[in-house]
């Protein structure tokens, strides 16, 4: 039987590769490429002030530590490339290799300003759990805030004897610390205040990441009693309908009718959680315009394969994506597994795909992660070629006969996909 005992462990362990090996070039998707510019990464402590906090029923101050990578031409070969520290949901503790340089200097490389993308984890999680991404889409052109949603980590969820400690805490909070993280990039002065566009940002939310991004661009949350007592544990009445009047709000805290920020260019779901549970109104997700990209693996048991075709459905803007992984559940997000969790299933459970590969699954996540932001952040209409997609991957029809490959895939090296999107009116 596993130990499931959170050790306390103060030795930082020695940083992994998790990615030893790439594909060759002629066989690695267009966009998952690495970019032209080396990236810089700088570890920041934030507040949002005046915070319910719902652990507490007070106001109050919200700490978040957030990492921010970004483009550079300043990183000087004697400086040892960034680890990202962290750990598993049992508390034990890695650290992996990454490719960026630490707190290398910001340089103003083009003239021209570097769109933000927010990244925001799951439940539990931690913000360098896509750090993958982070690095790749700076190396592209974009500054990557990704945080750490306070109550909502591995390090702060104990998940054998309180698992849902932080749970209504991340209900409550997702979307309003997406938005702040968007209005303190642009808003306020900030170290990369030099390089970064303060008009045009992209978000990527996975699992309640993708639950709080849907809200942050206009999917309103229905809570009614029986979900609120569902999710707060509580059968007293006063509870639930103080639940209900928290949480039933639109873009980041606003009660409807809500006005989405401008700033959002595009957003990715990635097994956004609630749609299975209907928390979102189908009046607000048919309102919704910023383009949008849901990806799923269609076996998902955490937020449920039908719930995340019921977002793409109910979604009304007309550049509305869904990429599915077939025979794929629910880690179709983060990093693979560092080797400590493989210890445990608990730990493993966090991370591991049964029937696909975790470095394939994040090479196509970041060829169409940038396809989405170059198309429809940056307005590069070339990259909106990679996603003007048809039925499946798999270089055949359903009678067997050939087909041509994905834009961007070479052939034979892209199977087990589907792809759909809202054909754009007249």
């Amino acid at each position: 039987m596993a130990d499931t005992q959170k050790p306390n462990i103060n030795a930082t362990p020695q940083p992994e590769q998790l990615y030893p090996t790439l594909l060759p070039k002629e066989a690695l998707s267009e966009l998952a490429q690495v970019g032209q510019y080396p990236v810089g990464v700088k570890t920041l402590q934030l507040v949002n002030k005046k915070q319910f906090n719902p652990n507490t029923q007070t106001v109050e101050d919200r700490k978040l530590t957030v990492e921010v990578w970004y483009p550079t031409n300043k990183t000087p070969t004697n400086t040892p490339k960034a680890t990202y520290v962290n750990e598993t949901r049992l508390g034990l503790p890695f650290a992996l290799q990454g490719n960026a340089t630490r707190d290398a200097q910001v340089v103003n490389l083009t003239g021209q300003p570097f769109p933000l993308v927010v990244l925001s984890h799951g439940y539990t999680g931690y913000r360098t759990i896509m750090f993958y991404l982070a690095e790749h889409l700076a190396s592209h052109g974009y500054v990557v805030a990704a945080l750490d949603h306070t109550d909502s980590t591995n390090a702060e969820v104990d998940m054998v004897n309180a698992p849902f400690s932080g749970f209504f805490s991340t209900l409550l909070n997702r979307s309003r610390d997406q938005q702040f993280t968007l209005d303190h990039f642009s808003g306020t002065e900030n170290f990369v205040s030099s390089i970064i566009d303060t008009q045009r940002a992209g978000l990527i939310g996975y699992s309640m990441g993708g639950y709080g991004a849907v809200n942050t661009v206009g999917g309103c949350y229905q809570f009614n009693q029986q979900t609120a007592a569902t999710f707060t544990g509580s059968q007293d009445l006063n509870v639930i309908n103080g639940a209900i009047e928290l949480l039933n709000t639109c873009a980041a805290g606003q009660k409807a009718p809500a006005k989405v920020d401008p700033k959002w260019k595009a957003m990715i779901a990635m097994a956004p959680w609630g749609g299975n549970y209907q928390l979102f109104s189908a009046e607000s997700l048919v309102k919704i315009t910023t383009p949008t990209l849901y990806v799923s693996g269609d076996l998902d048991d955490i937020s449920g394969y039908k719930g995340i075709q019921s977002l793409y459905q109910h979604t009304g803007g007309q550049s509305t994506y869904m990429l599915t992984y077939h025979n794929a559940r629910h880690n179709i997000a983060p990093h693979p597994a560092p080797q400590i969790a493989y210890k445990n299933e608990i730990d493993l459970g966090h991370y591991f795909e049964p029937a696909w590969s975790n470095t394939q699954l994040n090479t196509i996540n970041k060829h169409f992660a940038l396809a989405m932001m170059d198309c429809h952040v940056k307005n590069q209409q070339d990259k909106c070629e990679f996603l003007q997609l048809t039925g499946q991957s798999n270089e055949q029809d359903t009678q067997g006969n050939p087909t041509p490959a994905w834009k961007g895939f070479a052939h034979r090296y892209a199977t087990g996909m589907s792809w759909d999107m809202k054909t754009p009116k007249n």
